[in-house]
């Protein structure tokens, strides 16, 4: 007698292709944070980018607003284990912004509102991989899930995904944010499954 039973089918290959490994899909978009809710008017709200000189480029609220805005349909994972399908974004490619920016410096840190920090190479970052996001499924990013404005960079574990993000400072050397100096892998890729430092 076989193992499965006729007529079970499972999830099926066209999931299964898109869930990397140690996944599920869930179509909630479940709500994790280090710390408490930030509240940030968008009148309050910069982003600013850092070289590794000091150098600071900076846009308020109504700057970045008026940069060119891309419409990203992708999956999510996060390190817990949820991945979520077809989300849709819009926000301003980190192309766009490192475009007014120049650097030598291969590594950068990521700085949210509240304090939280998450590290990723440049070239992350870069190449239509990563955006500045202001809404997700039609709506504007609301506060629990990192508005008014959060990073965005699916091909690594959501954490990444720094919500309620500030800036970015380039460095010379990897330096590790707030997940990675408590025991998160140093990179995040979903597909290696590099949950922790020892992955």
């Amino acid at each position: 007698m076989g193992i499965v039973n006729p007529g079970f089918s499972g999830r099926g290959r066209e999931a299964d292709s898109r869930l990397p490994p140690g996944q599920y899909e869930t179509r909630d978009f479940p709500v994790l944070s280090a710390g408490p809710t930030p509240n940030i008017h968008p009148g309050e709200w910069q982003f600013t980018i850092t070289d590794e000189a000091g150098r600071v480029k900076r846009w308020t609220w109504e700057e970045f607003r008026a940069l060119p805005v891309e419409t990203v349909e992708t999956d999510i994972h996060c390190v817990t284990r949820w991945s979520k399908f077809d989300t849709e974004w819009r926000g301003v490619s980190l192309d766009t912004l490192f475009a007014e920016v120049q650097t030598a410096a291969d590594y950068t840190m990521v700085h949210s509102f509240g304090g939280y920090t998450t590290n990723l190479p440049l070239e992350d970052l870069l190449d239509g991989q990563a955006w500045i996001a202001f809404e997700v499924d039609g709506e504007p990013l609301d506060d629990e899930h990192g508005g008014p404005a959060r990073l965005l960079v699916p091909h690594l574990y959501f954490w990444k995904s720094a919500k309620w993000v500030r800036g970015i400072t380039m460095h010379d050397s990897e330096e590790l944010g707030f997940w990675e100096l408590n025991g998160y892998n140093a990179y995040g890729d979903p597909w290696k499954e590099q949950r922790y430092y020892y992955d």
